[in-house]
């Protein structure tokens, strides 16, 4: 193979001129008709046992030329990119045969596209604020009480009428217009008082009611109501109560605290929910200022980014999406249908996410080149044997499945979020009391989380 030219067609796009020899050429003739001889057939011979100079002979060399193609293409394009220099994205190659023979061999024309070429702006000294982690005490009751909500039990109330936040226990029958309903009824249903289950005026009618008692409730359907024939219209529910039931929360002490924990006060239990509540705080105060540097740096970027990398990086977003959904028993294609929504307009919710991934990893390889960042052994090594603990896999699995080299490449991206960390001014603040928005005003921001969103799915999830 040699390259014989390398022409620049526009920013981010080259063509290479290969040239194959007669004699790989050949090679690959050769090589064609051994995967094909064993359905090769010709009067005289059996099947499988014609030679190559026969079968030359009756069709030609020319009758190989697309399976020796094939089979020389890829190494050949290979080498002549190895050989230009240029860093190619795994992208669709426009491929065009300029001549083939048996004499000349072959020349092909590749068009293809490179990663860019990107400048940026300031990546040192960079600026930031960072909000003091605190955990208020309210903070932790509200967890503690919930664990409580979490472990309370039901008791039946029976000398008492039903208050709002009880649970009932009715059977219920809907008419309108003295007419039985479909879906109108029930027997044995559970209805907390004030969830808001049940269609406005309802769960109100039954507070102050008593076991055994029989009772009609009257309602008006809203307008948006489902269904058509109901919208908007008045109805009457006969109702039974059988039970109310109210949720009894456990006191919140010591022998709570064991219950519920490996601890044995409540002073304990308060104390590790603060220092987790602290840490998590913290984890997200160094994200949040981290995705402020990084994105002044992406904001920063010089350059035109092919399109490709978009298209593969939504691509790539689409399919993570979908293996979560093949998690919960789903299928991309159900859910569209379902939503109601195109593949076109669902690769589109996409695209955002996508280019600040996209530029956020340029930005990131830029600094690893302009600082001469390396991955060591031992850190390679590190993040192998981390990926392994959260997969669950033995770690020589983890290194079979993952290149040391594109883990490498991971690795030293990592590193120039540190060094971009090591070289900013954070400032530590106190968190701003958030206030109520003014009516019929908006201020809501949108904010770029590019770590978050590039992080590999471990993923699923979210």
């Amino acid at each position: 193979m040699t390259l014989k030219e390398t022409k620049n067609l526009s920013a981010n796009r080259y063509e290479l001129t290969i040239a194959i020899s007669a004699e790989e050429l050949a090679e690959g003739v050769r090589k064609a008709y051994e995967s094909r001889k064993a359905d090769i057939s010709i009067p005289g011979f059996r099947k499988g046992k014609v030679p190559f100079a026969m079968v030359v002979k009756m069709y030609g060399e020319e009758a190989f030329y697309e399976d020796a193609l094939n089979i020389l293409y890829p190494d050949a394009v290979d080498a002549a990119i190895k050989e230009s220099g240029l860093k190619v994205i795994n992208d669709k190659m426009d491929t065009d045969i300029e001549s083939i023979s048996k004499e000349e061999g072959v020349v092909l024309k590749v068009a293809l596209t490179t990663y860019p070429e990107i400048e940026l702006g300031k990546y040192k000294g960079l600026k930031a604020e960072k909000v003091i982690a605190k955990v208020e005490d309210s903070e932790v009751d509200a967890q503690v009480n919930a664990m409580a909500q979490r472990n309370a039990r039901m008791v039946s109330v029976e000398d008492r009428a039903a208050q709002m936040g009880d649970t009932a226990v009715i059977d219920f029958e809907g008419f309108k217009d003295g007419v039985a309903f479909e879906g109108g009824k029930g027997e044995g249903y559970s209805l907390e008082l004030g969830s808001g289950s049940f269609i406005p005026g309802f769960e109100e009618q039954i507070v102050g009611k008593n076991i055994g008692d029989e009772f009609d409730i009257n309602v008006t359907f809203p307008e948006e109501y489902g269904a058509e024939d109901l919208a908007g219209k008045e109805a009457t529910f006969k109702i039974k109560l059988h039970e109310i039931k109210f949720q009894e929360l456990p006191e919140i002490d010591d022998e709570f605290a064991k219950d519920v924990s490996e601890f044995d006060t409540l002073a304990e239990l308060k104390a590790d929910i603060k220092e987790k509540a602290l840490a998590q705080k913290a984890k997200i105060a160094e994200e949040e200022a981290e995705n402020d540097l990084v994105q002044q740096i992406v904001d920063s970027i010089k350059g035109e980014i092919p399109e490709a990398m978009f298209e593969s990086r939504l691509q790539q977003s689409v399919e993570e999406f979908g293996y979560r959904l093949q998690m919960q028993g789903l299928d991309l294609d159900t859910y569209l249908k379902y939503s109601g929504t195109s593949m076109d307009d669902f690769k589109a919710t996409f695209r955002p996410q996508a280019e600040a991934q996209v530029k956020f990893r340029l930005a990131l390889e830029k600094i690893v080149e302009l600082e001469n960042i390396e991955a060591s052994d031992e850190a390679i090594e590190a993040e192998f044997k981390k990926m392994a603990e959260a997969y669950n896999m033995e770690v020589e699995a983890v290194k079979n499945a993952v290149p040391a080299s594109e883990l490498a490449k991971d690795v030293a991206v990592q590193k120039a979020i540190d060094f971009i960390k090591e070289n900013a001014v954070i400032t530590e603040v106190e968190a701003k009391t958030e206030k109520k928005p003014a009516a019929k005003k908006s201020t809501a921001k949108k904010t770029t989380t590019a770590k978050k969103t590039t992080k590999k799915a471990e993923e699923a999830a979210e």
